[in-house]
């Protein structure tokens, strides 16, 4: 197994943490501050207000302070990490690391606390007497067996949730992968025999949830660093007595003779790879210790070719990772406000992580692992620690544990909205992508996905069609595409496979060569020309959506605009009402939902292509709900520079003013102000964008539009919809060249929903 090189990682951790502002993490103020009136609501005098509404009902501190999503990550710096009893300053970057990751996965505000006090009577007080400024208190780094009275006491003197994570969240994530192993496995936990080498808080935190999965007592065997946990040993704590047998003592290598577990919480290479060889069919093995488990990964699973293992590094299958669990866990507990995080919770975490990492998994996970395709199996047990589908999953679980236990004091109603305030609060994806996805489920359409010979559209094709988006048509060479779906274990055997090329497909290609010829006959196309361009996935796709044997279509991944968008406009055309058809982009910025036009079609539009383009973009915001408020946009204001350009637009603003009056749209307008209400105020009050920000930005020639939503999608690292296409007659979308998965997917939910409209209309 390699390590790094530790004067290497040495320099870079230290720089890492020295480097700009020294430590991790910063609080930054949540409301304005910048004149005097914000500064008096601040401080004094305004803050005497809430202070006194608190004082006549304390629940409301959670209505006017951070308390509720404010969690405290409290250490004495007596067992960090690996590292031992380093004291309290020193275990301060591991702390504030937690908080680092507390916000960055869940949205939660940390203060870390590191109290320079080891006797479990004081730092119980301690902690019990700053409780109030805090909505949660994850207990970290205390070490054993101080940690289980601390715990306890603490949670029967506090009425908010604490968990101690060094004993919670490994038996949390470990319960989740030994819930999945079993299944592959086909075992039954309560007839499984456990060895557990180490006996701190984590090792005895996993037994007991376990036991609670099912696992009798009678089947598991511990260890700690003297031997086996035997009732006939005097120097063993009341913590370790509970777990103690009687009968024969055991060494490691005895124990494991067909034991059917072995969890490892202790030291590196305790484990030898003969003993293995001992143990029953289908072992599963947790090899924790960090950095160097108890047996390395290479070494287990070539001992034993029926092995699932799991160990706690990110370079392995199967990482042991604490962080799959505490922020999600104190996220839904803070979210309804619970008086404690008990059992129930922890396993409906537990259980929650079992049954995502059966889902498929996003390509944004694919990516970061160097992998193709994760699929539930020995070697994906557990999801990975960047899943952003882990706060849906857990989080909610946790939350409604809470509510059936009765520790929630304030339930959730609406699971829906609450799922979506976790999208929201983490920034995830689009919630127009929610809303057409959820529309495109309820009556999915035939799609053509004209280049099926590359595993993204493949991906893409399979993700829609396990979640009910669409019945996908794959276009391209048969052979080749079976090859990818075997070779990535796609789940894409049924999809029916059309290639144009073939003997099979010779009679039908025949016809839409005769009809495209009909259509292009005095367009320069001949007979032979139609016939030869039938063998082209980019106009055979169409032929096959013009002609009703399919819905819609998506190209373009591999090839340029033009050439993919060429043959939808000869097939397809545009709708009657319309001289063209234009292009959009949907963007996700901090801004709220903007659309972009003219992005990708209309070079250098004049006055009168401005307002189709404009009408086009208004009547696609209403169908998502959203009232179009459009900003003709140009480098001036009202005319304050002359110029053509600015002088096209107000030509267009005024027809757009004239024979539509209701629609909200003005112009020209310089960008900056079409965002800035406060502004527009100032400067422009009787502007139709006076009184709030403009959403659709209308560009006057196509390299403007192409470059700022290229730009907005670089500088916001969201995912983008588009390029939308807009007033062909039927769907058929035209992807960017290297368009992710993720992307891919949306403009097939676009293309269902398309597809859907016109059959109604």
């Amino acid at each position: 197994m390699s390590t790094p090189d530790k004067s290497f990682l040495t320099k870079l951790a230290l720089a890492y943490h020295a480097e700009g502002r020294p430590g991790k993490i910063e609080v930054k103020p949540t409301k304005p501050y910048h004149s005097q009136r914000d500064l008096s609501l601040a401080y004094t005098p305004g803050v005497a207000i809430p202070c006194l509404e608190i004082q006549k009902n304390p629940e409301d501190v959670y209505k006017y302070t951070t308390k509720g999503n404010l969690v405290a990550v409290i250490s004495n710096g007596t067992a960090v990490l690996g590292l031992g009893d380093i004291g309290p300053e020193a275990g301060k970057p591991v702390m504030e690391g937690k908080g680092f990751l507390f916000k960055i996965y869940a949205d939660i505000d940390v203060f870390d606390i590191e109290i320079n006090e080891k006797d479990p009577d004081r730092l119980v007080q301690i902690i019990k007497a700053i409780s109030p400024t805090f909505g949660g208190i994850n207990l970290e780094d205390i070490k054993a067996p101080e940690c289980f009275e601390i715990e306890e006491r603490l949670k029967e003197e506090l009425d908010i949730p604490l968990m101690h994570d060094d004993q919670h969240g490994t038996a949390i994530i470990t319960s989740a992968g030994l819930l999945n192993a079993l299944e592959i496995n086909g075992k039954d936990i309560s007839k499984i025999r456990i060895v557990v080498n180490g006996a701190g808080a984590a090792a005895i935190s996993c037994i007991k949830l376990y036991i609670k999965l099912g696992a009798r007592p009678e089947n598991i065997i511990m260890f700690d660093s003297k031997g086996m946990l035997h009732k006939s040993r005097t120097d063993l704590n009341p913590i370790k007595r509970q777990f103690a047998r009687e009968g024969k003592i055991y060494t490691l290598d005895e124990a494991l003779d067909g034991a059917d577990m072995f969890l490892g919480l202790s030291v590196a290479g305790v484990l030898q790879k003969e003993w293995l060889m001992k143990m029953a069919p289908h072992p599963i093995v947790f090899a924790l210790a960090n950095p160097v488990p108890e047996i390395t990964y290479e070494e287990g699973t070539s001992a034993r070719s029926d092995i699932i293992m799991a160990t706690g590094r990110s370079d392995y299958p199967n990482q042991i990772n604490n962080v799959l669990g505490f922020p999600f866990i104190f996220r839904g507990a803070l979210d309804v406000r619970a008086t404690k995080i008990n059992d129930e919770m922890k396993l409906a975490a537990a259980y929650a992580l079992a049954h995502l990492a059966k889902e498929p998994t996003p390509e944004e996970v694919n990516r970061a692992y160097g992998v193709t395709n994760l699929k539930f199996g020995p070697e994906y047990i557990i999801p990975k620690p960047n899943d952003p589908r882990l706060i849906l999953h857990v989080a909610p679980a946790v939350a409604q544990a809470a509510m059936e236990t009765g520790v929630a004091r304030q339930p959730i109603t609406n699971w829906e909205a609450y799922r979506e305030e976790l999208s929201r609060r983490m920034g995830l994806g689009n919630p127009i992508i929610r809303q057409i996805k959820a529309k495109a489920q309820k009556n999915p359409q035939r799609i053509v996905f004209a280049e099926a010979e590359n595993y993204k559209i493949l991906k893409a094709a399979e993700i829609c069609l396990q979640e009910g988006i669409t019945k996908p048509i794959l276009l391209g060479n048969e052979a080749r595409i079976r090859k990818l779906i075997i070779e990535n274990d796609l789940e894409l055997e049924d999809v029916e496979i059309i290639d144009p090329r073939s003997e099979k497909e010779r009679e039908r290609r025949q016809e839409f060569a005769r009809l495209f010829h009909e259509k292009r006959c005095r367009k320069g196309v001949t007979l032979q020309l139609a016939c030869e361009r039938m063998h082209h996935r980019n106009y055979f796709g169409p032929m096959l959506v013009e002609n009703g044997y399919a819905d819609g279509m998506i190209s373009g991944l591999t090839t340029s605009y033009p050439d993919t968008i060429r043959p939808a406009l000869e097939i397809i055309g545009k709708q009657d009402r319309w001289n063209i058809v234009s292009g959009m982009y949907i963007l996700n910025t901090s801004k709220g939902m903007l659309f972009f036009a003219d992005t990708t079609v209309n070079m250098n539009p004049t006055a009168d292509t401005l307002v189709e383009i404009t009408l086009q973009v208004a009547e696609a915001v209403k169908n998502f709900g959203i009232t179009p408020r459009v900003a003709m946009v140009s480098y001036s204001n009202f005319g304050s520079v002359k110029g053509a350009i600015p002088a096209k637009v107000q030509n267009a603003v005024a027809r757009l003013h004239a024979e539509y009056p209701d629609l909200i749209v003005d112009g020209d307008i310089q960008a900056d102000f079409a965002l800035n209400p406060e502004m527009m105020k100032e400067y422009f009050p009787w502007s139709k964008l006076a009184d709030a920000p403009a959403n659709v930005f209308i560009f006057p020639y196509l390299t403007a539009g192409n470059a700022a939503y290229k730009l907005v999608m670089q500088l916001s690292d969201r995912d983008a919809i588009g390029p939308v296409l807009l007033g062909l007659r039927k769907p058929v979308h035209v992807l960017q060249m290297g368009s992710t998965v993720n992307n891919i997917v949306n403009m097939v939910c676009l293309a269902t929903l398309d597809a859907q409209r016109l059959k109604e209309s």
